[in-house]
């Protein structure tokens, strides 16, 4: 092999690839030829993990990637090998766990390792810039220094590489327990999410401070199932504080990933869909609780930006908008003063210059104003605050646009589907359950193939086979998706993904499901993530999608896996309830099953009794218009010329009701 083999990314669909496909890096894909040659030439694998929107990847990318010099260094010393943590968040879950094992350090990205040829990391960390500094070393002759060590201490490696095979292992879940479930670990949750809840700027702990979505949507169901105040203020004061922040775009609408501070103020200008979907329908949730305007408004502003700046034509949503634009973070965002003053006229400037904080000193590095909620908005100004919010959104559009990542994660348009679909529900908007419907009708035709779901696609091409996140989010999204529209074909998919699900990735013996199918690619380790991170856990909405269906269908198969999965994560979420929100919601569950509501009669009618729930009841309802075929036998209930409805809970059901306030009755009985 020459030692200067040419960079494989150019055929490669992921943006972040692509970024780097003109590298005098000799990079290529993770795919058996990569590592067949490190196997073959006996040389170390340089891997590198990243994604579009990462501001430091894109540091180390034009530091070293780009330099020619380091370039000849990486390409003499080893096999170079990029992924898209997006693409492949398999290869990100092993190798941010073994970089963490390796280093004592928290991961993140870029994710800079070193790699035996058998894949077994034994050296990394994760930004190395290109000359000694920050404490570490320069890039190129850390290079050297490590092939010196493979060269020469093999035998310290090898020993070092089965030690981590172990740790890694060791990481599993053991055997489920036969312990029965009970409620401590809700209330061990809900303790330590609020003692350390910041009661002066909302969220939890200190910066940065990242959104959580999870955490946020445990305590609201700690407020409506159970009537804790406490959790509904912790809950909704963050929710207000985020709205009003920084890291709330104010001008365009949707979220950043995280704020750099503990106020919200400054983010991390990256947008992130699967941020979005979630945070779009915890807004929902908590305008419905609470009738506070500012969280319809903030779902709005979300929603609006989703299906403006993020849908694909293809109906489909896109993954991300990138943190910087021309080569600085958050140029597009941030502000000079006199700039927004020459735009706006004077009515429309006194209303927003105190309330979004421009005449205040500059909060973004000495000298520019990013936009945040300073102080209310005076009373009557309604009006021109909303005229320069247009004006400045206009002369922002104009400005060089951050990238965006084009690709389409089955995972992540499956959290937009369920964000878009429950807020379309609570707030009343058949335009986002269409924008829903659009982005699913997407994933069913361009990535559902004979039976099986592919992760990505990028210019129609579609491939990858798609992870445990993707089937149970997506399961998870049709069930948001029928309880605002009921199609039929919605309820068939739902069983193929559940029925794949236990065949594919559950764990027959021990419970649980694997991150990747029975026949993936063999890698280092296979995880079974319980723990949510930036997005949910797949085990735990696995668990509570399966429940809820297996409530509805009068499955058992479904209900058992839930039930064996709870059971072996049940040590985990027992002793160590942060970072199980997902886990915890299917175990709620589990101890009290949902009251699933069944509507049937005539369409409007039906239309509007599930509108009137979803205002004032937080359980799973079906609507069935007269008309709607293909139903299952637990769902076939009979046409009537005015409403009935079904409170359904476990194996029991209700008489049929059709008087509105007889059901809100039972059903506020059962909860």
């Amino acid at each position: 092999m020459p030692d200067s083999p040419q960079n494989r990314l150019s055929g490669e669909t992921s943006p972040y690839l692509l970024q780097h496909a003109g590298n005098p890096v000799a990079w290529q894909p993770w795919d058996e030829a990569a590592l067949t040659a490190a196997r073959c030439d006996d040389r170390p694998i340089l891997l590198s993990i990243g994604y579009s929107a990462c501001h430091w990847c894109h540091v180390m990318a034009h530091e070293s990637f780009e330099d020619p010099t380091t370039a000849v260094v990486m390409n003499r010393l080893f096999v170079n090998i990029k992924v898209d943590r997006e693409e492949r968040p398999d290869l990100d879950q092993i190798y941010q766990s073994a970089h963490q094992m390796l280093t004592g350090r928290p991961g993140g990205w870029p994710l800079t390792l070193f790699l035996t040829p058998d894949g077994t990391p034994f050296f990394g960390g994760t930004y190395f810039p290109d000359e000694p500094r920050y404490g570490l070393p320069g890039f190129a002759d850390l290079c050297e220094r490590v092939a010196g060590l493979y060269r020469e201490r093999r035998g310290d490696i090898d020993r070092q590489n089965a030690s981590l095979r172990d740790a890694l292992a060791a990481t599993l879940p053991a055997a489920g327990t036969a312990a029965p479930a009970d409620a401590a670990p809700l209330a061990a949750a809900r303790a330590l999410l609020l003692g350390s809840f910041d009661r002066d700027d909302g969220g939890f702990g200190g910066a940065p401070k990242f959104p959580h979505p999870t955490d946020l949507a445990f305590l609201l169901r700690r407020a409506v199932r159970d009537g804790d105040a406490q959790a509904r203020e912790a809950a909704c004061f963050t929710l207000e504080r985020m709205a009003a922040g920084g890291i709330h775009d104010q001008l365009g609408g949707g979220f950043c990933r995280y704020s750099v501070d503990e106020r919200w103020e400054i983010p991390h200008f990256e947008k992130m869909l699967y941020d979005n979907g979630p945070l779009l329908a915890l807004y929902a949730e908590a305008w419905r609780i609470s009738d506070d305007d500012l969280f319809a408004r903030t779902a709005a502003a979300t929603a609006a930006w989703i299906m403006r700046e993020m849908q694909a034509p293809q109906g489909g949503y896109y993954s991300s908008l990138d943190a910087d634009s021309e080569g600085e973070e958050g140029r597009y965002y941030v502000w000079d003063r006199e700039e927004v003053r020459g735009l706006l006229g004077q009515d429309e400037w006194r209303a927003v210059a105190g309330h979004w904080g421009l005449d205040g000193p500059p909060n973004f590095e000495g000298r520019h104003w990013h936009l945040r909620v300073a102080a209310p908005l005076a009373e009557g100004m309604e009006g021109p605050a909303a005229r320069a919010r247009e004006k400045l959104l206009r002369a922002r559009e104009a400005r060089v646009r951050p990238g965006r990542d084009e690709k389409l994660l089955t995972s992540w348009n499956a959290l937009a589907i369920g964000g878009m679909a429950k807020a379309a529900r609570l707030l009343g908007r058949p335009d986002w359950l269409a924008s829903a419907r659009r982005a699913l009708a997407f994933l069913r035709t361009g990535l559902w193939r004979d039976g099986r779901l592919l992760a990505t696609c990028k210019d129609g091409r579609a491939h990858l086979d798609a992870y445990l996140d993707d089937y149970a989010f997506l399961l998870a999204a049709l069930l948001e998706t029928m309880q605002a529209e009921f199609v039929a074909a919605d309820l068939a998919w739902a069983q193929e993904l559940a029925e794949a699900l236990l065949d594919r990735f559950e764990d027959k013996v021990a419970g649980g499901f694997y991150f990747t199918a029975h026949d993936h690619e063999r890698l280092i380790h296979r995880p079974k993530p319980g723990f949510d991170n930036a997005t949910p856990a797949g085990n735990g909405v696995a668990a509570t999608a399966l429940q809820r269906l297996g409530h509805l269908l009068g499955e058992p198969r479904y209900l058992a896996a839930a039930r064996r999965t709870l059971a072996l994560f049940r040590p985990q979420y027992a002793s160590r309830p942060g970072g199980c929100a997902s886990l915890l919601e299917a175990l709620e569950e589990e101890l009290a099953p949902p009251t699933i509501v069944l509507l049937r009669g005539p369409g409007a009618e039906v239309a509007e009794w599930n509108r009137r729930l979803a205002r004032r009841w937080d359980g799973l309802v079906f609507p069935l218009p007269n008309g709607t075929a293909g139903l299952p036998p637990a769902m076939a209930k009979p046409e009537s010329n005015q409403v009935n409805a079904w409170a359904c809970s476990g194996v029991t059901c209700s008489a049929p009701v059709a008087d509105f306030d007889e059901l809100s009755r039972i059903i506020l009985i059962r909860r």
